[in-house]
C-alpha cells in the first residue's frame, strides 16, 4: 500500500497501533529490516510509511519515539540518548552514525561522548535559531544546497560566538561536516552543506608544536632517497598526506588507478572509511607495484612487506625509522631535530591550504564582477562541487609537483 493513498489523518492513535501491528511491521519484515531493534524513521520512508510520523506529529502531538514504545520497541539504554530534540528523523540519522562510530570505526568511548555531545549542542542551536531540527529533511536534493547552507552558516554564527577558540570552533565543525558525509555515503544526502564553513570564517588552528616540513625540505629528502622503496616512502609521506600506519599496511586492493582521478580507499582510517586522492606520483606507484609482483610471484600486494612479520608488512615504527634515516641522509632538522614522518603529512595539510588560498585569490577578479568582494562566494555559489574539487586539485598538483622537484 502506497503511503501516498494512506488517510492517515483519518485515524486515531488505537487504529494507528492496529495498522502498525497489521500492516506496516509485516511489511518492514519483509522489506529485510531488523525488528529485534526499534525501526528507524529511513526504515518506515523506504517501505513507504514515512507519513506515520508526520500524521503523529500533527494530528496526535507526539513523536515517533513514542509510538513505537506504545507498540512494543525500547531503546536500550547505550542508544537511549536525550538528544533534546523532536524531530524523530534527525534523531534517527544522528544514532545511525553513533553507533557507525562505536561499532564498526571502533573509536574509544570517550571518543564517541565528546563527538555526540558536539553533534547534540549542533542539533539543539539548529532547532533554536530556526525552530526545528530538521536538519535532514532538505538534504536529498540539490535545488536546497544554497538555502540549507545558509541555514547552516546561522548555527555557526551562534558557534562563532559561544565558542573561545578557533580550534574549538573547528573540532565542532569537523564532527558536523562527518556527520553530513556520513548521510552522503548511506545514500541520503546529496551534499554536505558544512563542506567550506570554515572558509566563511577564517578559522585556523593553532599549532606552535607540530611543525611541518616546507617544500625546500620535502625536495631534499626526495633528492636522498636511495631505492624504489624509499621514493615510494617520501611520496606516500610527503605526497600523499598518508599517517605513517597507513603507509606501513597501504595494499594494491586499497588503490584505484584507472581513469583521470586516481585515489587511494581506506575501509578504516582514524576518522572512517575515505578516500584520499592521488594527485602526483602515480607513475612511480605503479612502477613499484611492477618491480614487486616481478620480484616475487608469491607477493601478498602490500607495498611494503615484510618476510617476518605476521600481517606481512611493515609496522609503523619502520616506517618511522626509514623516514628519519633518509632525512639524516639529506641533513634535514626541524628545529634542530630530526624530523618525524607525521611532519611530512603536515607538509601535505600545509599545501593543500595553500593551494586554497590561492584559489580563492585567483576568483577575487571574478567576485568583483559579481559586485562581491568575497571570493567564497563565487566558490559556494557559482562553481559546482566538481569543478571546486578539479580546480583544487590543480593548484595542489603544481605545489607538489614543486615539492618533488619537477
Amino acid at each position: 500500500m502506497s503511503s501516498e493513498r494512506i488517510r492517515w489523518s483519518h485515524k486515531s492513535l488505537d487504529e494507528l497501533r492496529t495498522f502498525w501491528n497489521k500492516q506496516i511491521e509485516p511489511d518492514l519484515r519483509r522489506a529485510g529490516v531488523d525488528l529485534s531493534e526499534r525501526p528507524s524513521y529511513s526504515d518506515l520512508l523506504e517501505t513507504g510509511y514515512g507519513g506515520l510520523q508526520d500524521a503523529l506529529r500533527e494530528q496526535h502531538d507526539t513523536t515517533l519515539g513514542e509510538f513505537l514504545k506504545s507498540v512494543g520497541y525500547f531503546e536500550d539504554d547505550s542508544e537511549g540518548y536525550q538528544w533534546g530534540i523532536d524531530d524523530d528523523r534527525a534523531v534517527d540519522e544522528l544514532e545511525s552514525y553513533i553507533r557507525t562510530l562505536s561499532r564498526r570505526r571502533n573509536l574509544a568511548e570517550s571518543t564517541v561522548k565528546t563527538k555526540r555531545s558536539r553533534l547534540a549542542t549542533y542539533v539543539r542551536l539548529y532547532r533554536d535559531v530556526h525552530g526545528s531540527a530538521d536538519l535532514a529533511d532538505r538534504l536529498d536534493d540539490l535545488e536546497h544546497r544554497a538555502d540549507e547552507i545558509e541555514r547552516v552558516l546561522a548555527v555557526f554564527d551562534e558557534l562563532d560566538r559561544d565558542l573561545d577558540s578557533e580550534a574549538s570552533k573547528l573540532r565542532y565543525l569537523g564532527d558536523v561536516s562527518q556527520l553530513y558525509e556520513h548521510l552522503q555515503r548511506r545514500g541520503k544526502a546529496a551534499y554536505n552543506p558544512a563542506e567550506n564553513i570554515d572558509m566563511e570564517y577564517g578559522w585556523e588552528r593553532s599549532e606552535p608544536d607540530n611543525p611541518a616540513l616546507s617544500s625546500e625540505q620535502v625536495r631534499r629528502l626526495y633528492d636522498a632517497v636511495e631505492s624504489p622503496d624509499e621514493e615510494l616512502l617520501v611520496l606516500a609521506l610527503c605526497g600523499w598526506g598518508l599517517r605513517r600506519n597507513e603507509v606501513a599496511s597501504l595494499h594494491v586492493s586499497q588503490l584505484a588507478l584507472e581513469g583521470d582521478d586516481p585515489y587511494i580507499y581506506f575501509e578504516e582510517r582514524k576518522n572512517g572509511p575515505g578516500t584520499v586522492a592521488l594527485l602526483y606520483g602515480r607513475e612511480t606507484l605503479t612502477d613499484r607495484i611492477d618491480a614487486l609482483g616481478a620480484a616475487d610471484r608469491e607477493w601478498t600486494g602490500y607495498l611494503f612487506p615484510s618476510s617476518r612479520a605476521e600481517s606481512g608488512h611493515v609496522v609503523g615504527e619502520t616506517i618511522q625509522a626509514r623516514f628519519q634515516r633518509i632525512a639524516e641522509r639529506a641533513g634535514v632538522r626541524v628545529r634542530g631535530e630530526t624530523p618525524t614522518s607525521k611532519m611530512g603529512r603536515r607538509f601535505w595539510y600545509t599545501a593543500y591550504a595553500n593551494a586554497q588560498k590561492q584559489l580563492l585569490e585567483n576568483l577575487d577578479a571574478i567576485a568583483a564582477d559579481q559586485g562581491s568582494s568575497d571570493a567564497s562566494v563565487v566558490l559556494k555559489n557559482y562553481l559546482s562541487e566538481a569543478e571546486r574539487r578539479q580546480y583544487r586539485r590543480e593548484y595542489m598538483r603544481e605545489r607538489l609537483a614543486e615539492a618533488f622537484g619537477e
